[in-house]
């Protein structure tokens, strides 16, 4: 079982996520939103939720939320929010406890793509959404983003006979946007549209005086001796040139379907 597939792993990174990932991700969140008209009447579902970044700012729009996770210390941080229009449950996206067609909206940001079965967690998503309500979908292109997109890079130009992280199935599967297109039809959507997005993880530098917090949750740092981490910060020094914020341009597939 991938670290990924463990929901020990995401409880241990609840809170150091949320202060990291989370508002890079809600960037694309906010994307994945100007997509879909939501109201108050809406009835909305972020699946594989992660600290909330889609779920708290649909909230915003007076829909009523509901965010899922396997992790329960991911949906602890949601419900932390206190937010009346927000409901987070601990729940596998693969096997939704949840009726057919009850969504007008189901989102999942970089959360389904994390399933060992994606696909089912795709049907799943199909299965929940109303006729004529939306899919939601985001994955990374296949070198991933932020800092292990630049930790992949890195590795390979310092140590290219090593084998670097390999990326989720179905980031392998969907990075190529017919393909991503084809899976959700096969799911039960019809209509997919496929987007790039791109923005800048802004990277601080001051962040590598400690570096085991700045990459640890990617297995190609883990997997490093303390001479290669040290070699490995030396060259994010080098790529940085003195400049106290490094962005780092990383794209994702924002794919909307109708049901």
């Amino acid at each position: 079982m991938s670290v990924y597939e463990n929901p020990d792993h995401w409880d241990a990174a609840a809170r150091h996520y949320e202060k990291t990932a989370h508002p890079f991700t809600a960037r694309f969140a906010e994307a994945a939103l100007a997509r879909v008209v939501l109201t108050p009447d809406s009835r909305v579902l972020d699946v594989a939720a992660g600290t909330g970044a889609l779920a708290l700012l649909a909230a915003r729009t007076g829909a009523r939320v509901l965010a899922t996770d396997f992790s329960p210390a991911m949906v602890a941080r949601i419900a932390a929010a206190n937010l009346t229009n927000v409901e987070a449950k601990v729940m596998d996206g693969q096997t939704l406890a949840l009726d057919d067609g009850s969504f007008d909206a189901v989102f999942s940001i970089f959360g389904v793509i994390m399933f060992p079965d994606w696909r089912k967690g795709l049907s799943e998503m199909a299965r929940v959404t109303r006729p004529g309500g939306y899919g939601v979908v985001a994955t990374w292109q296949d070198r991933g983003a932020a800092t292990f997109l630049l930790l992949g890079q890195i590795r390979w130009k310092l140590f290219p006979e090593r084998a670097g992280m390999t990326m989720p199935m179905a980031v392998q599967a969907l990075s190529d946007p017919g393909d991503f297109a084809r899976e959700l039809v096969t799911a039960g959507f019809r209509d997919p549209h496929i987007e790039h997005v791109t923005h800048e993880y802004l990277l601080e530098t001051a962040a590598l005086a400690e570096p085991d917090t700045l990459f640890g949750m990617s297995p190609d740092w883990t997997s490093l001796s303390e001479e290669e981490k040290a070699a490995v910060v030396a060259e994010v020094w080098t790529f940085a040139a003195d400049r106290a914020v490094l962005p780092i341009p990383s794209t994702a597939l924002i794919a909307t379907a109708r049901r």
